[in-house]
């Protein structure tokens, strides 16, 4: 067993950077430095730097919750080192990943907004989850009236959120004559280098109007399109680090072998030679967008509640399910893949038949519970868009409003055994709420505005959901199932 730090790089068992650490420098910002983060752009970098290309673009880690520390000093006892472990179903490989160089103290916002500042950053990256960008579900655009947004308008001294600390660094390049950085997102969210740069400058709006045209005027913000199914690390990762591996590291990150990002090229500041590292750069991101966003992230969903309510654990275990395989194949061929417009050069039914491979790979050990996890936001994002389209189309939506049906029925709190299902959203109180009145009366649940806007008044919609609802209620999930499935 072999301690992983820079000292015993030599002696790991496994692959590891074919670079100097002590030569890189930094050129990237990161908020965020969770799994998916440590096992997409960090991977890339480590691709390229092992090229011997982009040094001069490694990572410094930010976050902005008191929380974060926990993984900041982690990290700092394995001098910012961790090891990816790519599996298939055939094979599992693993690598220790080196492009980060430091990570500044959490909350720290003097420290941050100091190294935004710093004219060798040119990129501020960020991956905060779905759930971070204040995003108003009624209007679709971000809400400036969020207490910790109305916070940092009013002190912009002491910025709290991320997009105050952005604001306070743009602030302060612009001052010194500096160019500015250019902010990538790198979140599951449509349009999210839109939605990130709504996020900044109307944060700056409320504090320096000036500040936000000049941000709106001179700052990137490129779309992205990045997927990688990367389950959160338990003590059964650390153990297989160990045992399989021979490397003893705190914090692991087990992923699947398939990883992909699609980039538009727009970093007036520069950037790393990422297409090289196998990024694929476009003018327009918004095709491969929409096709990962409602196939895959919504399929995540398709599977996720009725998987938790009938006890199944394993995101593997559910695609072994028939009931859940066909529930999945049925919805993504009748109601999703129909309208995600073509994207150049992909058979979209192929890339669905990828995604079905993937979710069934054993080895990711990916769970139920967290493609369940923080409906409220993600439901928003990747099912109601498709909804809405069908609807505007006047195109049935049977089987979407069976998946809002059994997501209302997993927020009730208990799968069909009677087993609890723990808090599993931000708003889990809300939701549960809701869904105990939704028994009764479907429209409680439904009138969730900030979560369905319109679409939940709308009858094509409501009346399915309804007769799906009392169906589960009433004779279960897998009954339900079966009888979508012989429509």
């Amino acid at each position: 067993m072999t301690k992983l730090n820079q000292a015993n790089l030599a002696q790991l068992p496994v692959a590891t950077p074919q670079y100097d650490r002590a030569s890189l420098a930094g050129g990237i910002i990161h908020f965020g430095l969770g799994n998916f983060h440590r096992a997409h752009q960090a991977v890339y970098l480590d691709r390229l730097m092992n090229l011997g290309k982009g040094r001069d673009f490694a990572i410094i880690g930010a976050g902005v919750m008191p929380s974060d520390a926990a993984m900041r000093n982690a990290l700092a006892e394995q001098d910012w080192l961790y090891t990816v472990v790519e599996q298939s179903a055939e094979a599992s490989r693993a690598r220790v990943i080196g492009p980060m160089i430091d990570y500044l103290p959490p909350a720290d916002s003097a420290a941050i907004v100091a190294k935004l500042a710093d004219p060798a950053i040119r990129i501020a990256s960020l991956t905060i989850t779905e759930g971070g960008y204040f995003i108003d579900a009624t209007t679709g655009h971000f809400d400036p009236t969020h207490p910790a947004i109305v916070d940092d308008g009013r002190d912009p001294q002491n910025p709290r959120t991320v997009f105050g600390m952005l604001v306070a660094g743009l602030k302060a390049r612009r001052a010194a004559g500096i160019p500015s950085f250019t902010v990538m997102c790198c979140d599951n969210i449509p349009h999210n280098g839109k939605v990130t740069r709504e996020a900044v400058v109307e944060t700056a709006r409320l504090s320096d109007p000036d500040l936000a045209d000049w941000i709106a005027a001179n700052v990137a913000f490129p779309n992205a399109m990045v997927d990688r199914i990367t389950p959160a690390t338990s003590d059964r990762e650390r153990r297989m680090i160990r045992e399989d591996f021979g490397v003893e590291d705190d914090n692991p990150v087990f992923a699947e072998d398939f990883i992909q990002w699609v980039l538009e090229d727009n970093f007036p500041s520069g950037r790393p030679p990422l297409e090289d590292a196998g990024v694929e750069f476009v003018a327009d991101v918004t095709p491969w967008e929409l096709m990962k966003i409602r196939i895959l992230n919504g399929g995540h969903a398709v599977i996720a509640y009725p998987s938790g309510l009938m006890d199944i654990h394993f995101v593997h275990e559910g695609m072994e399910s028939p009931l859940v395989r066909a529930f999945l194949d049925k919805i993504e061929t009748d109601e999703i893949i129909p309208i995600v417009p073509p994207v150049p050069g992909t058979d979209l039914h192929g890339y669905y038949r990828k995604v079905a491979e993937r979710c069934a790979n054993p080895k990711i050990g990916d769970t139920i519970r967290r493609l369940c996890l923080d409906g409220s936001n993600r439901q928003p994002k990747f099912i109601i868009p498709t909804i809405n389209d069908r609807l505007a189309r006047n195109l049935p939506v049977d089987g979407l409003a069976l998946e809002s049906a059994l997501w209302c029925r997993y927020c009730a709190g208990m799968t069909d055994s009677g087993a609890t299902i723990e808090p599993n959203d931000p708003n889990w109180d809300r939701l549960t709420e809701k869904a105990a009145a939704a028994k009764a009366n479907p429209s409680a649940w439904l009138g969730m505005s900030e979560i369905y806007g319109a679409t939940g008044q709308d009858p094509r919609f409501a009346a399915p959901f309804a007769r799906w609802l009392a169906m589960l209620w009433r004779e279960g999930t897998e009954a339900t199932l079966k009888a979508y499935l012989k429509g």
